[in-house]
Formats: C-alpha cells, sequence, structure tokens
C-alpha cells in the first residue's frame, strides 16, 4: 500500500469513528444543531433534497404550514413563496438564535406570511386544527427520546384532520432515525401512512391526520 492510499485508509476510518462517536453520543443526548453548524445545514449538497423535500409537500396557496425546527429557515422561506399570500407558514424552534436567522432571512424575502415561535416541541403550544402540513427534516431525532411522543401527539393535534406530516431523515446525520422508528412513533401518536419517498440512507415519510378538511 502506497503512502497515499494509506493516508485515504486512515482518513475514511477517522470519518467512520468519528461519525459513531457522534451517533452514539446522540442517541445518549439529543441536541439540535447548534447555530455555528448552519454549514451543514446549507451547502450545495442539501440542496437537492430540499427541492426534493418541498415536492412531496404538495404545496399551493392558500395552505397553513408548520415547519418544525425550523432552523435558519432554509425551508421556511421557500415553502412561504409557494403557499403566498393567501396562505401561513408556522416556523418552531428552540433555539432562538436559529429563529433569529430565519427571521433574517424572511426579512430579506420580503416575506409577511410567516409567524415565529420560540418553543420546544410537545411542550403544548401549537394552535389545534390550524394545519394542513407538517414539516420535520432531520428534527425527530434531535427531540429527547421520552419526549417524542408527546411531540408528535401535539403536531397530530395542530394538523387539521385530512393535513399530513412529512417527516424527512437523512445519514450521515447522527441523529438519524429510521423508516421502521418513524412510523412506529407516527402510528402511536394517532398518524396513518400516506406515501413515502427514497430509501434506507435518505427518505421521506408522509403521515395523515385521518379524516376530512
Amino acid at each position: 500500500m502506497n503512502a497515499l492510499a494509506l493516508v485515504l485508509l486512515l482518513f475514511i476510518i477517522l470519518v467512520m469513528v468519528t461519525w459513531l462517536v457522534a451517533r452514539f453520543t446522540a442517541r445518549l443526548r439529543p441536541r439540535p444543531c447548534p447555530p455555528s453548524f448552519i454549514f451543514v445545514l446549507d451547502n450545495p449538497f442539501t440542496a437537492g433534497y430540499h427541492r426534493s423535500i418541498l415536492t412531496r409537500l404538495e404545496l399551493s396557496p392558500g395552505l397553513a404550514v408548520l415547519d418544525a425546527g425550523c432552523g435558519p429557515g432554509l425551508l421556511t422561506i421557500p415553502i412561504a413563496r409557494a403557499v403566498g399570500r393567501q396562505g401561513k407558514v408556522s416556523a418552531v424552534d428552540v433555539q432562538e438564535a436559529m429563529l433569529e436567522k430565519a427571521r433574517q432571512a424572511a426579512a430579506q424575502a420580503g416575506l409577511n406570511n410567516i409567524t415565529f415561535l420560540h418553543s420546544g416541541l410537545g411542550e403544548g403550544k401549537l394552535p389545534s386544527a390550524e394545519f394542513d402540513r407538517a414539516v420535520l427534516v432531520t428534527v425527530l431525532g434531535e427531540i429527547p427520546a421520552g419526549l417524542r411522543p408527546a411531540a408528535l401527539r401535539e403536531i397530530y393535534s395542530s394538523l387539521k384532520p385530512g393535513g399530513f406530516m412529512s417527516v424527512t431523515e437523512v445519514l450521515p446525520d447522527p441523529d438519524y432515525q429510521p423508516r421502521s422508528r418513524v412510523k412506529l412513533l407516527a402510528r402511536q401518536a394517532g398518524f396513518e401512512f400516506r406515501n413515502g419517498y427514497g430509501n434506507w440512507f435518505t427518505f421521506t415519510l408522509n403521515l395523515v391526520r385521518p379524516g376530512n378538511n
């Protein structure tokens, strides 16, 4: 093995060990992505799956959308544009620093159909039967395991009957939740499977609150 191949192998091993440590730590103590790590969320590699997520939400003018765990507003802004002036977006995040970045992005985009809420999911601060869509992108695993059922029940209650929650998980996110676990938690909260996209590494599940608008 030449020197270059050895260096490459050692680099790969280092990356894998770092990811495994991060994964283990995330399971012990889940936490949201800090604002200093925005570059992980906003880069040329994530742009493609952001577009896919938006398509899978089946947005149209006039809809009300919950962006749960909105972060710096990377999806909040295009969602607000898609639903238009007749629609509305509620951007929720547990980190005030992330919400401030989302507010700045909304102001720069000239959007006034977004409201911002500083709250953790499951704290009972969401309105009842308000939204047509709820979107969680690499958020579920950041919620402490004991609070996930309450968080999903609150999202369920915040959706109108017939509205759906769209959950996206992506590897190598250390907080990644497998498809089977997402389905189980959603079913326990009262959701029914609507449709799904992607594969084991990157997927979106749309889960509906039964009933008609």
